[in-house]
Order: structure tokens, then C-alpha cells, then sequence
């Protein structure tokens, strides 16, 4: 299995042979794509990974990161075009999650095939979204939410070198959640899967399972222990579930 880096917006994991699935990984904010790494090899020859590069950070740490929820969707839906000969699955994680929406909405108006599946992680219902109120400026006040929600690139903040470098992406990151507002839950044309965190303190379990309101395809929900980066927790017992919804999907498919 090779790395292709043809896309800047696409960190493939390509295979010899051709996938019968492309499933494509939402880092949260201020996340990389580098997080889904291990995932790359995790789905067997049938599934191929793609994982999202944001402009701001790792390879693309000289460009400015974009701070609209609806630049970044315009850009990757644009960039997901000629990878649609094959059955598309998202998954996302907290602002990944509604990124992933977002993108599954752009490519079912524009009239091409919707995502076989959404899995959306650690984020409430489009229509219950609440804006977080944190100045962005204030990076103490910026470093303290990182760290109070967890995960492996909280340690970078650590670093006073390292954290000039991150803070921009982050700082970026976090006014795309807070200026993306709750609206009325357009329908999918595609099942939605839910995962959460039980002690995750950004969101709850009820808020979350409210993605099945805008989900008449299909709806499923798991609920994990572990708090906001319960898929850094639990990593291994998710990629198992996502490995069974996904060798289902490839079941359905087949001839």
C-alpha cells in the first residue's frame, strides 16, 4: 500500500488494485490528516483511505487556513470529483463531522451520487448546533479549550516553538466552528451513523442522536466510553465497527 500525493487536499492510501469503497476522513479542528494515519491500512484491499489536508499545517504549513466551513466544503467537494467512480463513504469528527454534511449536501444538489454513508463523530445535529463562545485572540483562553477537550495534538501546545506554528491552524479552525451557525437540518439522501464519546464534555449523547431527524435513509448510533477523542481512546473497538458498516456496504454492492 503507497502513499499518493497527488492532491493537496487528499492524503491517499492508494492499492494495487482498484477499491470497491473511498472512504474519506474529517480531521476535528485544528487537526491533521495524519491523525487517520493508521487507519490507511486498517479496511483491507477493498477500501480505499483518503484523509483531509488542510491548508495551515504539515505539508501545507505555508499557506493560510481558510476560515469559512463553506470554503473548505466548496474546496473538497471540488477535489472529491474524480474520485466518484467508486462508492464514497465520510466519516468526521467534531468540526470534520459537519464538514462532512456539508459535503454530502453540495454533492447531492449538484446532482452526483450522494455518499453510500455519513459517519459523523462527536458533533451535534446541524439544527442543534450552538455557537462556542471563546475569544479567539486570547491564546490561553485558545490553549485551555484545546486541552480541556484532549487529544494527541494538545501535547504540541506543550512546545513554545511548536505552538506558534500550530496556533494559526487552530485559531483558524475553531472561528470556522463559531461562525458556522445552526440551521434548519436539510435531509440526506444518504444513512447517517452517529458515533460519541459517554463523557465527552462538548457534547451530549441526545444531540447527537438528532442526526437521525435529518436521516430518513437510515440511521444507526453507537455510544462509546471516553470523552471527546474516545476514537483516540478506543481506536482499535471503532475501526472494528467502521470495518463491519463498510464490508456491508461492499456486500450490498456486489453483483
Amino acid at each position: 500500500m503507497a502513499l499518493d500525493h497527488g492532491s493537496p487536499w487528499l492524503r491517499r492510501y492508494v492499492h494495487p488494485t482498484p477499491p470497491g469503497l473511498r472512504m474519506l476522513c474529517l480531521p476535528h479542528a485544528g487537526g491533521s490528516a495524519t491523525f487517520f494515519h493508521r487507519w490507511g491500512h486498517a479496511f483491507g484491499e477493498g477500501v480505499e483511505v483518503m484523509s483531509a489536508r488542510y491548508p495551515g499545517r504539515q505539508e501545507r504549513i505555508l499557506e493560510e487556513p481558510l476560515t469559512e466551513m463553506g470554503q473548505l466544503a466548496d474546496a473538497l467537494t471540488e477535489e472529491l470529483l474524480p474520485f466518484l467512480d467508486t462508492p464514497l463513504v465520510i466519516f468526521g469528527h467534531s468540526m470534520g463531522a459537519s464538514l462532512g454534511y456539508e459535503i454530502a449536501l453540495r454533492l447531492q444538489d449538484r446532482g452526483n451520487t450522494p455518499p453510500a454513508l455519513l459517519m459523523v463523530s462527536g458533533r451535534k445535529a446541524p439544527h442543534l448546533l450552538t455557537p462556542r463562545t471563546i475569544d479567539l485572540n486570547d491564546d490561553d483562553a485558545l490553549i485551555a479549550e484545546v486541552l480541556q477537550l484532549g487529544g494527541t495534538d494538545s501535547a504540541l501546545l506543550e512546545d513554545p516553538g511548536l505552538r506558534e506554528l500550530v496556533l494559526p491552524a487552530i485559531r483558524a479552525d475553531f472561528g470556522v466552528v463559531a461562525r458556522y451557525p445552526a440551521r434548519p437540518g436539510v435531509t440526506l439522501h444518504c444513512p447517517v451513523a452517529a458515533y460519541v464519546g459517554d463523557s465527552d464534555p462538548a457534547v451530549d449523547v441526545e444531540s447527537v442522536r438528532a442526526w437521525e431527524q435529518i436521516a430518513p435513509k437510515g440511521f444507526d448510533m453507537r455510544v462509546m466510553p471516553g470523552g471527546h477523542f474516545y476514537l483516540a481512546e478506543r481506536e482499535a473497538e471503532l475501526i472494528s465497527d467502521i470495518g463491519h458498516r463498510l464490508d456491508a456496504l461492499q456486500r450490498v454492492r456486489q453483483p
